[in-house]
């Protein structure tokens, strides 16, 4: 077993944050409020899963309710956002 570099780390950390949420794209860019708020609670709860980007954000959305009231917000803002882009467009 390899062991991530912090760069290795908050790269995937910053790819899962964009990737969490029923209704993430692959290229949908996050936003730094996401990863200001949520980088926290990814160390906290999926460290386990580094450097692996699709783990990670499974994880992230599997202990949604375990996430910070903040994190909770900007992803549930962002994917309401994804949701709406979507239905337009689909309209």
């Amino acid at each position: 077993m390899t062991t991530a570099s912090p760069r290795q780390i908050a790269l995937a950390f910053s790819i899962a944050i964009a990737a969490i949420g029923l209704s993430a794209s692959p290229g949908h860019a996050f936003s730094s409020e996401a990863r200001e708020m949520c980088t926290g609670d990814a160390m906290r709860l999926c460290s386990d899963e580094i450097p692996n980007v699709a783990r990670i954000a499974a994880c992230m959305h599997r202990e949604k309710a375990q996430l910070s009231a903040g994190c909770r917000a900007v992803m549930d803002r962002e994917a309401s956002g994804r949701r709406n882009k979507r239905a337009a467009v689909e309209d």
